[in-house]
């Protein structure tokens, strides 16, 4: 399409030319012949200054916010993120308008909850696209991610690839970094869901303020809203808007309710009040949080008019997802290890409470924090697992770019604010060993903060650390080494 053709009725200014466009990509570095270039002004590099280097690697034109000395046709707009959506939007015939779209937006347990609802629409025999943290899905094919939700013209260019393959329901993780960032600008949901929200992301967002305005912006562009009527904030996120909404809850009064819960080592089953009836649930996912999350799921499920039998099958039959309490093979050893994303202080303590409920002996944590990312959490984080646990490893997350015996000491202010026993170990793979040395019969090992990454980014290189893989091989090695 030519950028002409793209930038009509938008009342940006064209500059230099014309040229035929065949795809939009913001990172210099793959760009290729026929590709409009959308210079992202971001928080630490602006994308103006990669131009040049975009137009050598073939770039047939430039999105803009000022003109370039580069002989190539330039779209100068005010905003380069928003303009990149917009002309995403176009060049694949605006695909989110064909498609029925679920938003889940909260700190925690969003990719579960879309999971469930995935789950529960295919026993209806809908055909399902997915979008979040770990994977991407349409039906049974899988695509890879690098994040939470995709930039605007990746998530465009999925969309399409969903209309195009008949996809009947997208469920889609929506993070505070995506609305902010106007990734998912121009996209109305049928419904948002609103899982929780505790303290995360603070390095971007600054205050919590304005974590919770971006988390807002979800339900400002849907038609309908579920939200938890035990996390004092949604009032907040629903707040001076006029759209019909749903709650779920067990402290509070709530439309989904739900009692006698009876968390187990492999699931969670509880009987659960709805507005649609009452139902006995069981999900093979243990812990209380996931109690939330199905609700979340359930009211999500009612709205687009699901049958009761289809979502208590949906839930029973919800796949473990892969770094969400997830416990590993253990065979031949008398401990278990469970595998955890739990990366905030809510997260973790959530994590931790839900292990007590049936951990026999000990909870051993492994656990650290991220570098280059919110530092207030740090302590908290230690202070967390110090009371939630009987034992504490802390060793190295994905440091990034700082020095990981720093960030270990700002989380040792959290821990030695509390009694437990603990070690220091900064190499993750040895302190897992350690761990899995030293655990006894009946005690739970959790690792924490990783869950499904399959690595671990050390002075900014990703080195490959697959926990599950860890396990697998000190174990194999524990059993060499005892005999067995």
């Amino acid at each position: 399409m030519l950028l002409s053709e793209l930038l009509k009725d938008t009342g940006y200014r064209l500059i230099r030319g014309d040229a035929d466009i065949t795809r939009i990509e913001y990172d210099s570095r793959r760009v290729k012949q026929g590709e409009l270039f959308a210079c992202v002004v971001g928080t630490f590099l602006d994308g103006h200054e990669f131009a040049g280097s975009a137009a050598a690697n073939g770039a047939s034109a430039l999105i803009v916010e000022h003109e370039l000395d580069i002989d190539l046709p330039q779209a100068v707009v005010p905003n380069t993120r928003r303009a990149m959506a917009e002309l995403a939007m176009k060049l694949y015939d605006y695909p989110a308008r064909q498609l029925k779209i679920i938003g889940v937006t909260g700190t925690n347990g969003k990719t579960t909850t879309t999971y469930m609802i995935k789950s529960v629409a295919e026993k209806c025999g809908l055909k399902v696209g997915l979008i979040g943290t770990i994977r991407n899905i349409i039906g049974s094919r899988v695509i890879s991610t690098q994040r939470t939700t995709p930039e605007s013209t990746e998530l465009q260019e999925i969309l399409r690839e969903m209309v195009n393959e008949h996809v009947d329901l997208v469920v889609m993780e929506v993070s505070s970094h995506s609305l902010d960032q106007e990734r998912v600008y121009g996209i109305e949901f049928e419904i948002g869901g609103f899982t929780n929200l505790t303290q995360d992301h603070l390095d971007y967002h600054k205050t919590f303020e304005n974590y919770l305005a971006a988390k807002k912006k979800l339900f400002e562009r849907s038609g309908f809203a579920v939200v938890n009527a035990d996390d004092t904030h949604s009032p907040a996120l629903l707040q001076g808007l006029d759209i019909p909404r749903m709650t779920y809850g067990v402290r509070e009064k709530a439309d989904i309710s739900a009692a006698n819960i009876e968390i187990n080592v492999g699931d969670v089953e509880f009987d659960m009040s709805t507005p649609i009836g009452a139902a006995h649930v069981s999900v093979p996912i243990p812990g209380l949080f996931n109690v939330f999350n199905a609700m979340l799921a359930v009211g999500i499920c009612i709205r687009l008019g699901y049958p009761m039998s289809a979502i208590v099958d949906g839930l029973a039959a919800v796949a473990g997802v892969t770094g969400r309490m997830q416990a590993l093979d253990t065979a031949g050893f008398d401990f278990s290890v469970i595998l955890d994303f739990a990366h905030t202080p809510d997260g973790l303590i959530n994590l931790l409470t839900s292990v007590r409920e049936f951990a026999k002996k000990r909870i051993i944590t492994v656990f650290g924090c991220g570098g280059d990312r919110d530092k207030a959490k740090r302590p908290i984080m230690g202070e967390a697992a110090g009371r939630y646990s009987d034992f504490c490893v802390v060793t190295s997350d994905n440091p990034r770019t700082e020095d990981p015996m720093r960030i270990i000491g700002n989380v040792l202010d959290g821990v030695n604010k509390t009694a437990v026993e603990y070690v220091v170990i900064q190499n993750r793979r040895e302190a897992i060993k350690y761990a899995l040395t030293h655990a006894g019969k009946d005690d739970v090992v959790v690792l924490a903060g990783k869950g499904h990454e399959t690595y671990q980014e050390i002075n900014g290189v990703k080195y490959p650390f697959d926990e599950q893989v860890v396990v697998s091989e000190l174990l194999s090695e524990l059993r060499q080494s005892r005999g067995q």
